[in-house]
């Protein structure tokens, strides 16, 4: 069953999102080589409880954390560790709060650059990650666009897709968005590819994370050797980035602004 949230619930998700996002916002700020996701993961849950709110992934589906720590090919679910980061290495944070009982999800990926300011062009002579980094923000972006009230659920994966692959990269199709609110986890599921006019209509009220998976290379994914992680099956780099929003009646609303 697919919820519809009242006004009362959508105020909530407001205040839930804004936590995120300004938990996520001191989070990439930490984001340097040489530092551990394991530390990213204990200042993010450090910074959720001290804004009233509680990390929604750590203990959902048996997840040891508060933080997904995602690098270079692996492309969700990755778990932090004492694993260092390196100059050059692009991040996939994603993260998931619990305010008054409801959830938000977000996620960005971010180059691992020096705090002296290394440009990533001396890193990326090609371009490369930084087009992969550009393009998949704004395939999010035409994928909210079509989350309006008369669209169907397809219609935000077939804008994801089309502009993915038109820029030359694949679009994940195994792993896939969701609804969320009173759940981490909740019906529709959403997925970054599709047809016109096809799914469930999205109406007013429906609340959806919505988070596009890149890659450079091949889209099929595989395992990582711990169980938990994705991984693009080629090894090449992936990029994902993810914003919770609701369905409004003129335009949809991002809870998780930046």
């Amino acid at each position: 069953m697919i919820r519809i949230y009242k006004e009362n619930e959508i105020e909530i998700l407001r205040q839930s999102g804004k936590i995120l996002s300004k938990v996520m916002d001191e989070l990439k700020k930490e984001v340097k080589p040489g530092i551990t996701t394991k530390y990213l993961d204990k200042v993010a849950e450090e910074l959720i409880f001290s804004l009233d709110a509680k990390p929604s992934f750590k203990g959902f589906n048996g997840f040891p954390a508060a933080l997904c720590t995602s690098i270079n090919e692996e492309i969700v679910h990755a778990i932090p560790s004492q694993r260092k980061l390196k100059l050059g290495d692009i991040l996939s944070l994603d993260l998931g709060v619990r305010f008054k009982g409801y959830c938000t999800d977000m996620a960005i990926t971010v180059p691992v650059l020096n705090p002296s300011g290394t440009d990533l062009a001396v890193l990326d002579a090609s371009g490369r990650i930084k087009k992969l980094l550009w393009v998949t923000e704004e395939a999010l972006g035409l994928g909210i666009e079509e989350a309006k009230p008369g669209n169907h659920l397809e219609d935000i994966g077939y804008a994801i897709q089309h502009y993915v692959e038109k820029q030359g990269f694949g679009i994940v199709r195994e792993l896939v968005g969701h609804g969320v609110g009173k759940e981490v986890h909740e019906e529709p599921e959403v997925p970054n590819y599709g047809h016109l006019g096809k799914g469930p209509e999205l109406k007013q009220g429906m609340v959806l994370a919505i988070e596009p998976m890149v890659t450079v290379g091949d889209w099929h994914i595989k395992k990582s050797q711990d169980g938990s992680a994705y991984k693009t099956v080629d090894n090449s780099l992936s990029c994902h980035f993810e914003h919770t929003i609701i369905i409004s009646k003129k335009c949809p609303e991002i809870l998780t602004k930046l």
